[in-house]
Parts: C-alpha cells; sequence; structure tokens
C-alpha cells in the first residue's frame, strides 16, 4: 500500500491510500478520484515530505482525522439522498407550491422533495411550512 497527499483545483489536500503506484495513475486517468470535501474530480498529487514523526505531526493527524470526518459526512449524506428518493415524491422547482399546498390543506399530505431558493426557504418558514434543507451530495462523488 503507498499514501499519497491529493490536492483538488480548490486547494483542498487530503490523503488516499492506492494498492501501488500505478493503481493511483489508473483511477487518476479514468476520473475515479475526487475530494471529499468539495467533490471536485480535478486532483493531483500533492507535494509530500517524507513521514518522519516530529512535532508538527499532530497537526497532520489533525488533518487527517477532518478529512476522515468529511468522507463520513459526505457517506451520510448520499444515504440520507438515498433515502429521500426511496421515500419520497420529487416535484422539482414546484416544491415551493407544492409545500404550500399541502401545507394550507390544498392537497393531501405527502412526503416531497425539490428545489427551492434561499429565498423561497426563508418565505416557507416563516409562513409556518414544516421544511428542511438537505446539503444534495452527488451520487457519484
Amino acid at each position: 500500500m503507498i499514501r499519497y497527499d491529493l490536492r483538488c483545483d480548490k486547494e483542498h489536500v487530503f490523503e488516499a491510500w492506492f494498492a501501488n503506484s500505478g493503481a493511483y495513475d489508473e483511477q487518476a486517468a479514468s476520473g475515479a478520484l475526487s475530494c471529499p470535501v468539495c467533490g471536485s474530480k480535478t486532483v493531483s498529487k500533492a507535494i509530500m515530505a517524507p513521514n518522519i514523526a516530529r512535532k508538527g505531526s499532530t497537526e497532520r493527524k489533525h488533518a487527517r482525522k477532518i478529512a476522515h470526518g468529511q468522507a463520513e459526512m459526505r457517506r451520510f449524506l448520499r444515504k440520507v439522498r438515498e433515502h429521500v428518493e426511496q421515500n419520497a415524491d420529487h416535484v422539482g422547482a414546484q416544491f415551493p407550491e407544492e409545500a404550500r399546498k399541502i401545507h394550507y390543506g390544498e392537497r393531501p399530505p405527502a412526503n416531497i422533495y425539490g428545489d427551492a431558493t434561499p429565498e423561497e426557504v426563508q418565505e416557507l418558514r416563516e409562513e409556518g411550512v414544516d421544511i428542511a434543507a438537505i446539503p444534495w451530495i452527488d451520487r457519484e462523488n
């Protein structure tokens, strides 16, 4: 196994493990690599220093812990997306209108999801419509 520090085009640095250097090359060439922070597919090797224990190594461990936590959060949000897609109707840009209809009893209660601008979300909340904004994670990232 070999560990590389990788960097995306938005300057997020994270580590990844590969069976060998060829495995990195194959995944990079196929576009299979993505940043766990922002999902960018523009990823390259970052400059690495030899792994020698020193006082600053706690910072590196902390950075790895944060990157791991971010990756776990992305996995969790993908599961949330799957659950929503399986248990609710997608109403797209009609979400604010459909949420109001349900709230005011103009249509039967239903689980729905869709798109709304931040302004529309604020208006719905001010009207007392019970909604939740969920960070929507791409499936392939």
